[in-house]
Order: C-alpha cells, then structure tokens, then sequence
C-alpha cells in the first residue's frame, strides 16, 4: 500500500516511523510519504493561508499549493484514470463521514491513499472540487469535536488502516479477536500473577477448558458492549446473535423486538 501525507508540519508525522508501522515501512509492506505542503509554495514567504473570503476569524488554506502537492502524486494520466481505481484522498474534517473499524477495512483494501492535514479554518472548498476530478475525495472525522490541525487524525487513521495490511501485524488472530472487529467491544484479559493485590484472575481462565474460555469471553464482550457502548447492541440483528448471545443479553435486560435487539426500557 502506497501512502502520502501532506502536511505544513511534517515533523508531527514522525510517529509514523515508530512500531508496527514503522516496522511495515521497513519492510516494505507500507509505502509512507510525508510531504511538506509549503514545498508547493513559491511566494517569498512560502505562504499556504489567507483571508476568508466574506470575512470571519482565522485563516484559510491557499488553493494552489494543494493543487500543485496533489499532482505531484498522481501518475500522469490521473485525471483520466478510471473513477473506480482513482487514489482515494481522505481529507481530515469535523464535517465528515466518522472513522470506524469498518472504514479501516475498506480503506485497507487501497492501493492508493493521500492524505490532506487541513489547519487553521479548512482548506479552500475549491480544491476538494478540484480534487474530486482526480481522486476519490473522502471528508473524515475522528469523532464530534474539533482538532487544531489534522495531523493527529491522519496518525490515528494510518495507524488503525496500516495494521490491517497483511502481513503488519505477526499474529493475524489478533485483529480477529479485538474490538470492534465483530461489532462488540474485546473482553479483558490478563497475565501472571493469577492473584495480585487482592485481585484474581477469573477461574475459567485457569483451567484450561478452551470451549468454557471461548463462552466466558464472548459473554464478557456483551456485558461490556451493553456497559459500556450500549448503542452498539441496540437494533443489531438477532439472526446474527447464537441462542447463548440472547440468553445473556436477555439477562441484561434486552428484548427481541421484530427481530432487532432491543435496550432495556429506562
């Protein structure tokens, strides 16, 4: 997988030679491009930002340099590639569609991401139209609250996608049995010792009895699925859920409605 980052700080992006990814990069399985934004900038000043047009607080990020940055990753017929197989360009903002685990999935199957580290008040809208020419442009948000720029979006998002690239992650069976990759949260685990500060390790975990083991986790994901995330269990199929699943989420108050898991009635 091919990666390219803009950014006007490019030294925030450092992380990403760090672990997993680090790691992946080296051994080619990630191809990781940071590049300076203000590299595309010709003025005196190397100036990426300026005034918003019908007035308001803040800056706004200058048209031509993204376009001049954007180009230069493209192949040379980008503009005529076919839509489908377009670099996909995902573009940090509040205003966009929310990063999830089944996003990850999807943008891991990717030859091709750029990523844009908007700062100040945004970039100039004229470029994501511009860029919808050539990418396949994809607003993205962490979550309902706003950063100072996005380049601690674009690690998160990296980050979440890279390890989702065969081969980055040594034990495959881990990214099976972690959160979210089957629409509930992971159950606790633990280590040595079996007893510390007054604290035990649960006894189902100790004796060895795999099929008790695998029944006690699921039913700890549902328990902290309905705590925790509650929202994650509402309306979610019962067909998907084994007669073991319903018998707990029963026990926790939930109700089969028209076939939908129901919360409890407050």
């Amino acid at each position: 997988m091919r990666i390219d980052v803009f950014s006007i700080f490019p030294e925030y992006l450092a992380a990403l030679d760090l672990s997993l990814i680090g790691k992946a990069r080296q051994k080619g399985l990630l191809e990781v491009s940071v590049h300076d934004l203000r590299d595309f900038a010709f003025d005196r000043h190397r100036s990426v930002d300026d005034t918003p047009y019908g007035g308001g607080a803040g800056m706004v990020m200058k048209p031509e340099p993204w376009a001049l940055a954007l180009t230069s990753v493209l192949p040379d017929d980008g503009a005529a590639a076919e839509p489908d197989s377009r670099p996909v360009l995902v573009v940090p903002s509040p205003a966009g569609r929310v990063f999830d685990q089944a996003l990850a999935y999807e943008l891991a199957e990717e030859e091709h991401l750029a990523f844009a580290c908007g700062r100040y008040e945004g970039i100039d809208e004229r470029v994501l139209e511009w860029a919808a020419e050539r990418f396949r442009v994809m607003p993205v948000s962490l979550g309902d609250y706003v950063l100072n720029g996005g380049e601690v979006a674009v690690l998160a998002m990296v980050e979440a996608i890279g390890r989702l690239v065969p081969g980055v992650i040594g034990n495959p069976m881990s990214l099976v049995e972690e959160s979210h990759s089957d629409g509930l949260l992971e159950y606790p685990v633990y280590t040595k010792p079996a007893s510390w500060r007054g604290y035990d390790v649960p006894e189902v975990l100790l004796g060895g009895n795999h099929a008790a083991i695998e029944a006690f986790r699921r039913e700890e994901q549902l328990r902290r699925t309905a705590s925790r995330r509650p929202e994650m269990l509402d309306g979610r199929d019962a067909a998907d859920l084994s007669r073991q699943d319903l018998a707990v989420a029963s026990g926790l108050g939930y109700s089969v409605v028209d076939g939908k898991l129901r919360p409890p009635a407050e």
